[in-house]
């Protein structure tokens, strides 16, 4: 179970990973857009663009478009690309968080895994196995709507943090 949990680990913090090279790339290609025509600072060299004509055809007016780059969308692009890449992923579970709900509302219960209440049904990864709990959406349902002598906490913690407080169960499981 715990290589399963890993593996799904790794290929999530890479599929983020991918998430961010893309949105990168997206930025900066939006930002090569940002041209302004007809307004050229002084220091930036023209760009004419003609109609291919040959010198010895006669054109009745020859077509051309100065542009330049703007420096304030390149600062735009850059910024935003430093935003995304400089962030931290956002990941399925923050197990700090997880850790402080569940210090601040199971230690009182479950204070290193066990069950004060009902000392069989301990948070360690062979009593979760053995009640069909290793799992973080069983954890979740049962963290959600109670059970037995657990008290739901669907009402008292919003799904994220629920989520997150599951996730550190069960990977606090088989260390406790």
């Amino acid at each position: 179970f715990l290589a399963r949990s890993s593996l799904s680990r790794l290929l999530h913090s890479l599929k983020m990973s991918r998430v961010a090279f893309v949105a990168g790339a997206a930025l900066l290609l939006g930002a090569s857009c940002f041209v302004l025509p007809g307004s050229t600072p002084s220091s930036a060299p023209e760009v004419q663009v003609s109609t291919g004509r040959s010198a010895g055809a006669a054109a009745p007016e020859a077509e051309s478009t100065t542009a330049a780059f703007s420096p304030l969308a390149l600062g735009a692009a850059l910024g935003l690309l430093a935003a995304v890449v400089g962030s931290r992923p956002a990941l399925a579970a923050d197990l700090e968080n997880g850790e402080a709900i569940f210090n601040g509302n199971c230690t009182a219960c479950h204070a290193g895994g066990n069950n004060s209440i009902v000392a069989e049904k301990k948070l360690k990864k062979e009593a979760l196995v053995q009640y069909g709990k290793y799992d973080v959406q069983a954890i979740i349902t049962q963290v959600t709507n109670g059970n037995g002598a657990m008290p739901a906490f669907g009402e008292k913690l919003g799904p994220d943090d629920i989520e997150d407080v599951a996730n550190y169960v069960y990977s606090k499981a088989d260390k406790w």
